[in-house]
């Protein structure tokens, strides 16, 4: 079952930002991609943040980060509230996580991307950097079929029912931490199996929305919540549930989002109440992973694949290419 969403006519993003987005995650998978295996997290994020900072300041946009590297006293670049673009053409919101999966990177393990998405201004949630518990699934089902506030078990039994097959037959996507240890207890009770992620929960829900390539079908767990919005866009492009809430523990958090317009801390979130309008999302693979390939370094060469989604259309191009205009990964 499609969503199909309606937008009017002076709402749509221009269709050349879409080939455009591509451009800012590439130039930012590229300079991250370049500290792979180097063990410095910190250095290759922020050679990601400053690529992807110029790039932005580029394009034809009176841009607002909304979902940025944390608030301003803690980031040097695109925290939120930042203005970015030429300040000339549409107002949009932007979310971005140059570097997802900083680990991974540094590390020099699969599933690194660096990932933004473009809405109309004022459409997307401002999420303040806490944590967020997180249910999603891919397309295809009633809505409803799976709640946030239902037990793991009970979530694989009522998607196993939906999707006319015993529990043995799902897997669950979950993020490795001590955290989510009864999530996997859960899980495993029904006979599901569980495939744990080190890091990465924006590609980690995207997995959700192609099970029959991926082999996931679930993705549970609490993370960040400005990859939750992330996320959100995609699904909101490629179709899929998902429902969030704000783990708000303390009152400097809870004072935190009121002041970013969260008037209730235990609203359960869906994709319609974090992206609201017509949005794009772009993600290019810094290191191979099961969604992307991760940036190659030839002689004369550098290739790099992204994928780019549009709402609006449901649209979604993977992008293999090859750049032979070495020096643009350079220039200022």
């Amino acid at each position: 079952m499609s969503t199909h969403i309606s937008v009017p006519p002076q709402l749509l993003l221009e269709r050349i930002l879409t080939l455009e987005i591509v451009r800012v995650t590439e130039r930012a998978a590229v300079s991250a991609a370049r500290l792979r295996g180097h063990g410095q997290e910190k250095a290759a994020d922020q050679a990601a943040v400053d690529a992807m900072r110029r790039e932005l300041n580029k394009l034809p946009i009176e841009g607002t980060v909304v979902i940025g590297e944390g608030e301003r006293d803690e980031a040097p670049m695109l925290f939120i509230g930042e203005k970015v673009g030429m300040n000339a053409g549409p107002q949009v919101d932007i979310a971005v996580d140059p570097l997802e999966g900083t680990t991974l990177c540094a590390k020099n393990m699969p599933g690194a991307i660096a990932t933004m998405a473009m809405a109309d201004g004022g459409t997307l949630l401002h999420a303040p950097d806490v944590y967020m518990q997180k249910l999603a699934i891919g397309p295809g089902y009633a809505k409803g079929v799976v709640e946030l506030d239902a037990s793991p078990a009970d979530n694989v039994r009522r998607l196993a029912k939906a999707k006319g097959v015993d529990p043995s037959a799902v897997t669950v996507l979950v993020l490795d931490r001590p955290r989510h240890s009864d999530i996997i207890t859960g899980v495993r009770s029904t006979g599901a199996a569980v495939r744990l992620i080190t890091d990465g929960d924006v590609a980690g829900v995207i997995h959700c929305a192609d099970p029959d390539n991926t082999g996931v079908d679930m993705y549970i767990g609490i993370g960040g919540a400005p990859e939750g919005v992330l996320a959100a866009a995609a699904l909101r492009c490629i179709g899929g549930q998902m429902q969030c809430r704000l783990i708000l523990d303390s009152e400097e958090k809870r004072a935190r989002a009121h002041k970013m317009g969260v008037t209730d801390p235990r609203m359960i979130y869906g994709i319609e109440d974090m992206v609201r309008g017509d949005c794009l999302f772009a993600a290019t693979g810094v290191t191979t992973g099961s969604l992307l390939s991760g940036v190659k370094f030839r002689k004369d060469v550098i290739e790099t694949e992204t994928v780019v989604m549009r709402s609006v259309t449901g649209t979604v191009r993977y992008i293999k290419a090859e750049h032979r205009q070495l020096d643009k990964f350079y220039l200022d």
